[in-house]
C-alpha cells in the first residue's frame, strides 16, 4: 500500500482513538453533598467535597476547592455522605424462606447460587463491607473471588469458611438420625483438633475463623446458654488464629461461654444474649467487640412458622429477644464496644439497615449506631482502608436524603451507593 493511501488511514485511526484515550487519562471524580458525617467526632460538616483517585479518597475538603478541570463531578444536593456501611455477621449462603428441613428439596448448588443475588441486594442496601461468617461449601470464599474478579456485583466480603465447634454444637449437623451420618467435617473435640480447623480453613480461604462457643436458637439439641466448646479449645483456636493473623469470632449466648471466650482471646462475640455482669466487665477489660443481632427476631417471629421454622426454634428465639436488647442496653450502657451485625440470612438480605433503629431504641444515639457500622467495625476488622471518609481510605460511601443523624431510619432505604469509586447505584 502506497504512503499516500496509508497516511489518511492512520489520521481517521488516531481521530478514532483520540476520545476514548482522553477519557481513560480522566480518572479523577469530585463527589459533593449538603452534608457529610465525619464518624470520628460525630459531627456533621456542611458542603464537603471528596476527591477521588482510582478507587481512593484522595482528598476531603469543602465545596469549591481546586481540583482537576476535567475531573468527573457527582452532586449529591440535600443528601449526607456516609462511609460505606459494614455488617459484621451475615450469611449470604442462606434464605431465611426456608427453614427446618424445607431446604432439603433443593440440592447443594442452590445455595451456592442464591449467595450471588443476596451479595447484590447487600450492597445495594449500602453495605458496601461485610464478614460472612460461616457458609457451606465454601461459598463465601468463591463468592469473594468472583466479586474481587469483577464478575458479579457484591460487598467486599472477610470469609470464614466453614464455622466450627464441638461434635453435636451449634455449628456441627445437628437434623439428622445416625445412620445418615452428618456432620460438620471442621468439629473440634479437643485443643489440637481446634488447633488443625484454625489452619486448613486458612489454607483454604478463610480470613476470619468462627467458632461456636455454646448452643444456638436455629440448630437442635442445643440450648443458647450451653457452654460447648472449653476454655482450652477456644484459648487453641486463639493462638492459633492470632499467630497467623487472623481474628476470632465466637457465637455465644450464654453467660459462661461468653466469659470464656473472652478469657481465650476471641476478638468478638456474636449475638451475646446472656451475657452477665461479669461478662460485661471481662468484655471492657480485655477489649473484646460486641456484635448483637437485636433485630432479627421481628422477622423470625413474624413469618419463622410460615418459612418452616420449627416450634421448638422459635420457643428459643421469644425466650432470648429481650433478653438479648435488655442486655445490650446495658453493655452500652457500660462502655463495651460494640459493633454492627445482624445475621442477615436469618432475616432477608437487604434489610440489613433496619437494625439501626433498634439500637437506638435500646440505648444508642443515632451516630453511636452509625458508629458501630463504620468506625467501629473497620477497627475490629483491623482495617484502614474502610469505615470512614478521609484520604487513603478506598472510595466506599453512600448517600442519603436529609440527616440520619436526626432520623436513622434513612439508612433503612439507601439511595446511593458507591463502591471503590465506582457508582454502583443512584434511584435519587
Amino acid at each position: 500500500m502506497s504512503a499516500a493511501r496509508i497516511a489518511p488511514l492512520l489520521l481517521a485511526l488516531a481521530s478514532a482513538l483520540a476520545p476514548a484515550t482522553a477519557t481513560a487519562q480522566v480518572s479523577a471524580t469530585v463527589v459533593t453533598a449538603e452534608r457529610m458525617l465525619d464518624v470520628r467526632t460525630g459531627r456533621l460538616v456542611d458542603q464537603p467535597q471528596l476527591l477521588l483517585r482510582d478507587g481512593r479518597i484522595v482528598s476531603v475538603g469543602r465545596r469549591g476547592d481546586a481540583a482537576p478541570a476535567d475531573a468527573r463531578r457527582i452532586d449529591l444536593p440535600g443528601m449526607t455522605l456516609l462511609p460505606g456501611l459494614i455488617d459484621m455477621h451475615v450469611h449470604l449462603d442462606s434464605d431465611p424462606s426456608y427453614g427446618g428441613y424445607t431446604g432439603l428439596q433443593f440440592g447443594d448448588r442452590f445455595w451456592s447460587m442464591l449467595s450471588v443475588p443476596n451479595a447484590e441486594k447487600t450492597l445495594m442496601a449500602g453495605f458496601t463491607t461485610v464478614r460472612n461468617v460461616g457458609a457451606d461449601a465454601w461459598n463465601d470464599v468463591g463468592l469473594r473471588q468472583a466479586i474481587d474478579e469483577g464478575k458479579v456485583r457484591g460487598p467486599r466480603i472477610v470469609t470464614a469458611g466453614y464455622s466450627f465447634g464441638a461434635t453435636g454444637g451449634h455449628c456441627d449437623s445437628t437434623f439428622f438420625p445416625p445412620s445418615m451420618d452428618e456432620k460438620s467435617p471442621f468439629n473440634a473435640d479437643g485443643p489440637d483438633e481446634a488447633r488443625r480447623a484454625v489452619r486448613t480453613l486458612r489454607k483454604y480461604g478463610a480470613q476470619v475463623i468462627k467458632i461456636c462457643a455454646t448452643g444456638g436458637v436455629f440448630s437442635r439439641n442445643t440450648e443458647p446458654g450451653q457452654q460447648q466448646m472449653s476454655y482450652a479449645e477456644m484459648k487453641a483456636v486463639a493462638d492459633d488464629a492470632h499467630m497467623l493473623g487472623l481474628k476470632v469470632a465466637a457465637h455465644a449466648h450464654g453467660a459462661a461461654g461468653i466469659r470464656d471466650a473472652i478469657r481465650a482471646g476471641v476478638d468478638t462475640i456474636e449475638h451475646a444474649s446472656l451475657i452477665d455482669e461479669e461478662g460485661i466487665r471481662l468484655a471492657k477489660q480485655h477489649g473484646a467487640w460486641l456484635s448483637m443481632d437485636i433485630y432479627n427476631t421481628e422477622y423470625t417471629q413474624a413469618e419463622g412458622r410460615r418459612n418452616g421454622v420449627l416450634e421448638d426454634n422459635l420457643r428459643k428465639d421469644r425466650e432470648i429477644a429481650e433478653i438479648q436488647r435488655e442486655n445490650f442496653r446495658r453493655a452500652h450502657a457500660a462502655g463495651v464496644r460494640m459493633v454492627y451485625g445482624t445475621d442477615a440470612g436469618v432475616h432477608p438480605h437487604g434489610d440489613n439497615g433496619r437494625q439501626f433503629a433498634v439500637m437506638v431504641r435500646y440505648g444508642m444515639s443515632p451516630v453511636q449506631a452509625i458508629q458501630s457500622a463504620t468506625l467501629n467495625a473497620a477497627q475490629a476488622l483491623g482495617r484502614d482502608d474502610v469505615g470512614v471518609l478521609e484520604a487513603g481510605r478506598l472510595a466506599d460511601l453512600v448517600a442519603v436524603s436529609g440527616d440520619p443523624t436526626a432520623d436513622v431510619r434513612l439508612l433503612e432505604a439507601v439511595p446511593f451507593v458507591m463502591k471503590g469509586g465506582d457508582v454502583v447505584k443512584d434511584a435519587r
